[in-house]
């Protein structure tokens, strides 16, 4: 406890840095970014965090554009931005979703490039800063999830209406794939796995059953608040969230979604999971100790 609460960095580090602060649009000029403080103009914002993607990327923009088009075509009323977080990726991922930029053009889809790695938690909070959407969904760039499943989770914030205060999330589970992914598994993943859940359970989010899934859906003002208390930056972003949504009594959906394991994960098993449980003990432990705090709210 006295460890936690000496380490704990009180508020949540906001810094943008100059280089962060525009884009570059499809004719290669550069603009400033929006700020989700501003008004929504956009039906639905979708946030990839990227880093070294540029194998994966291509297969998951080609899925969510061609997606998102015939959407549009269907619904005029319906608009959409993707907005690709290159996070200080050393390979061509910014080079890669740019074509995609240009070839869309920059009202639909836009890179923003980190200056430096913040990992997955920070570079979806910097997008989600820089987001336009009434309704903003985090999709990982591997493209595990089959992004048509966007109507799967969008129904399910549905349910929740009506929204207090508009704000509501809904997660996309594998829960319902466990016992498949089990049996593909070696004991030893398998013994981690059940140690992360119980973890989760027994420290922060006991109302969901798959925290990790990368695909969430959330209100904008639902990533408003969220977001703007998020300490943690690296894999265990999402429990924190889910942990501060409770707290805010925020109602939360899970949904089962389709999804396939995709090769080149940068989750490296034994010290990604040791990182994971070490977060995870230190969101409990910092919130229950006052180093980190939510409106001045007590959390559960």
């Amino acid at each position: 406890c006295v460890i936690a609460h000496v380490t704990a960095r009180k508020m949540p580090t906001l810094h943008r840095y100059e280089e962060e602060k525009f884009f570059v649009n499809d004719e290669g000029r550069k603009e400033s970014v929006p700020s989700i403080h501003e008004p929504p103009v956009k039906e639905l914002s979708v946030v990839v965090p990227s880093y070294n993607e540029e194998d994966r990327l291509p297969l998951m923009m080609d899925e969510a554009l061609d997606y998102l088009e015939k959407r549009q075509k269907r619904d005029a009323s319906f608009t959409y931005e993707v907005i690709v977080v290159n996070d200080g990726s050393k390979d061509q991922t910014e080079k890669v979703a740019m074509k995609y930029c240009k070839k869309y053009g920059s009202d639909k889809v836009r890179v923003l490039s980190l200056v430096k790695n913040r990992g997955k938690g920070g570079a979806v909070r910097m997008g989600v800063f820089s987001s336009r959407g009434r309704k903003i969904l985090m999709a990982d760039a591997d493209g595990a999830t089959k992004f048509p499943d966007i109507e799967k989770v969008e129904e399910g914030l549905k349910n929740l209406q009506p929204w207090p205060n508009q704000m509501a999330i809904s997660c996309g589970s594998r829960a319902h794939l466990e016992k498949d992914s089990i049996a593909k598994r070696s004991y030893f993943r398998t013994l981690l796995m059940y140690g992360f859940h119980f973890l989760v359970w027994f420290l922060c989010v006991r109302e969901i059953r798959d925290t990790q899934c990368g695909f969430k859906l959330l209100t904008r003002e639902a990533a408003l608040r969220t977001f703007s208390t998020l300490h943690i930056e690296r894999w265990a972003f999402d429990v924190e969230l889910l942990y501060i949504a409770q707290c805010l009594r925020i109602p939360i959906a899970e949904v089962a979604v389709n999804w396939t394991e995709i090769e080149g994960s940068k989750l490296v098993p034994f010290w990604s999971w040791l990182q994971m449980g070490r977060d995870l003990l230190f969101i409990r432990l910092r919130y229950m100790t006052g180093a980190w705090q939510i409106e001045n709210r007590k959390c559960n």
